[in-house]
């Protein structure tokens, strides 16, 4: 999720997958340079955002989401490499395909929800800083680049919720198998 956490409203949802092999090498570049970090989010891939308002989202949606989940597999990846947008630096996750399917899926059932509301094409990645300061990022992308290789297993997509003042978790749906979502829990 790389809005600006001034741009967060409360009751907005996300799904991301969080990638927690990350956070040794990026938490702290994260946490002075992401504003969702800041806000409560640990280090993830976003799968949809915006998703669905919270008001809106329901038993049904919560057996739908975790239907979509239960058909695509768990994955392996890497990241190997960062990457730049505009402001933004990024770990490019290997392979992104399976990201890619997730984002497919979700909107394909939620057509209402489009990927950053319609603004960007959607780009597997994990968010490392979203600042106008190239230099500060310049700094991150020196220091995060010898510690490449991150491997990790993304083996669920998560419902998060924007309470007003920080992101918590509100769902988890496993990947690969069905089941019921596992109950919320704070993010930090």
């Amino acid at each position: 999720m790389t809005d600006d956490s001034r741009g967060f409203q409360a009751g907005q949802t996300g799904l991301v997958a969080l990638i927690p092999e990350a956070e040794p090498v990026v938490g702290t570049w994260r946490e002075r340079l992401d504003p969702a970090a800041r806000a409560g989010v640990p280090a993830h891939v976003t799968v949809l955002f915006p998703f669905l308002h919270a008001d809106v989202i329901d038993v049904g949606t919560r057996a739908a989401l975790g239907e979509l989940a239960a058909r695509q597999p768990a994955f392996d990846l890497r990241f190997e490499r960062c990457g730049r947008f505009p402001g933004v630096l990024y770990l490019a996750p290997d392979p992104d395909t399976p990201f890619r399917r997730l984002t497919e899926a979700v909107v394909g059932r939620w057509p209402e929800a489009p990927p950053y509301g319609g603004k960007y094409e959607p780009v597997p990645h994990l968010t490392v800083g979203q600042v106008k300061d190239e230099k500060a990022l310049d700094e991150a992308e020196a220091d995060i680049g010898p510690n490449l290789p991150v491997s990790a297993h993304v083996s669920a997509v998560d419902l998060v919720v924007f309470s007003g003042t920080e992101w918590r978790l509100e769902a988890s749906f496993p990947l690969g198998r069905t089941g019921v979502a596992r109950q919320a829990r704070d993010l930090g």
